[in-house]
């Protein structure tokens, strides 16, 4: 078991704790923490305290993370594309219809599956049985690259570069519509649907701020070719930025038109570039992926 202590920041202050620590441990889940919590292993100056505790300003919160379990996920020899590997870290490029991590109906062909049989033992276990190593993701049907941390310490500080935004996050993407203008900043506020509580939307009420930069590449017919920059990562925030301002993402039936696929699997969307500073050498790495078969092929067809 380790322990990590987190200063009640501005950001915080007055939310419940489970919340609170939802925020700064940043890829935690709000379950996660909660059970930790339950489990007698959240700590607020020195005292446990309910998850509906409401944060105050200059408390310390102290987490105590229990050693990983037996991973009960098996590992599978995926072929992985490792754009960059040390002892601390790897970089990813991860193909259209892969999943992340194991979740109900797919608890095999993950990213993690895959990770377990390349690194054995040597993974993160900052995130659990089911997480090992992750440090953030990226959706099933959107290619790209990611970090996965092989050290709690590497994922530490990767965490916080993520926390404090300092990642370069750069997409490629084709949406449907023209958009006239050259280049543009989304700034809207990203929070669950009041609704459909799968799906995220730009929305007032219990959201965090979401800023997306886009830079057009291309027109064509119907639609534009974006540069996408994320400024702040919420879940799906491409896909409901671009969709809140009327310009969806190409074949995204979640947040799009459903009975528009144009002939693709899901949403054209690549992270393309990735860069933040080495948490162990302090180094500044950035790395690009080109675009996917995929992505060529549709953009043939549309031009």
């Amino acid at each position: 078991m380790y322990k990590s202590d987190f200063s009640a920041t501005d950001e915080v202050v007055g939310l419940r704790l489970d919340k609170a620590i939802t925020i700064l441990c940043n890829d935690l889940s709000r379950n996660a923490v909660q059970q930790l919590i339950d489990d007698g292993n959240v700590f607020v100056n020195g005292k446990s305290e309910s998850k509906k505790y409401s944060v105050k300003e200059n408390d310390l919160i102290t987490v105590d993370f229990p050693e990983l379990k037996a991973l009960s996920v098996e590992a599978e020899n995926i072929p992985l594309d490792i754009v960059f590997e040390d002892e601390y870290l790897l970089v990813v490029n991860k193909p259209k219809g892969m999943v992340v991590h194991p979740a109900a109906g797919n608890f095999s062909g993950t990213l993690v599956n895959a990770l377990l049989h390349h690194c054995g033992d040597s993974l993160s276990g900052i995130n659990g049985v089911i997480r090992p190593g992750i440090v953030h993701r990226i959706d099933k049907d959107t290619s790209g690259l990611l970090i996965v941390a092989k050290t709690d310490i590497a994922h530490r500080g990767l965490a916080e570069q993520i926390k404090e935004h300092s990642f370069t996050r750069e997409y490629k993407t084709v949406v449907v519509g023209n958009i006239k203008a050259n280049s543009g900043t989304i700034d809207a506020p990203i929070g669950r649907h009041p609704k459909d509580r799968k799906k995220q939307a730009v929305t007032d009420k219990n959201s965090k701020n979401a800023i997306t930069h886009f830079e057009v590449l291309e027109r064509f017919n119907g639609f534009t070719y974006l540069k996408v920059r994320l400024e702040t990562g919420r879940t799906h925030q491409i896909r409901v930025h671009m969709a809140y301002r009327g310009t969806p993402v190409a074949g995204d039936v979640v947040y799009g038109n459903p009975k528009k696929t144009y002939g693709l699997e899901g949403q054209c969307l690549h992270a393309a570039t990735i860069g933040f500073i080495h948490p162990i050498t302090n180094e500044y790495l950035e790395f690009t992926a080109d675009l996917p078969h995929y992505f060529k092929d549709f953009l043939r067809r549309i031009s």
